[in-house]
């Protein structure tokens, strides 16, 4: 995949949700403040005019509301893009281990939850609303 196209929506695994949380990384010696656009339990995609290149793996730190310490995940550049409205990078997530994998998720369900509603979120989700 060239490094200007982006997946259709059919390649997703996961739906994403659209909601804005601050991205804190590295790149090179520089750090970088930028936002997601969206995120899924799979993967976000990154505002940033400066997109690391494809198949970069790097950790980050991801501020989550009401939570105390942001979540830090190693993401994978899987495509980027710098044209358009909004240029930046989609990034696979790469859980460390079976624990961290559910504990993101679940604070992926909840920031869906509050932002969709209970009712979208868990028709979207495919889980049984409670």
């Amino acid at each position: 995949m060239a490094a200007d196209e982006k997946p259709g929506v059919e390649g997703r695994t996961a739906f994403r949700a659209p909601i804005e949380l601050k991205v804190d990384y590295k790149k090179l010696n520089s750090f970088f403040a930028d936002y997601t656009k969206n995120i899924s339990k799979g993967g976000t995609f990154i505002k940033t005019k400066k997109p690391l290149p494809i198949g970069t793996r790097f950790l980050f730190k991801l501020t989550v509301p009401l939570r105390n310490d942001p979540f830090e995940l190693l993401g994978e550049v899987v495509w980027s893009t710098i044209e358009g409205d909004d240029p930046g990078m989609g990034i696979k997530f790469v859980y460390s281990a079976d624990n961290q994998r559910s504990d993101f998720e679940g604070v992926v369900e909840q920031l869906m939850s509050t932002s969709l509603g209970s009712d979208l979120a868990g028709k979207l989700l495919n889980k049984p609303i409670k």
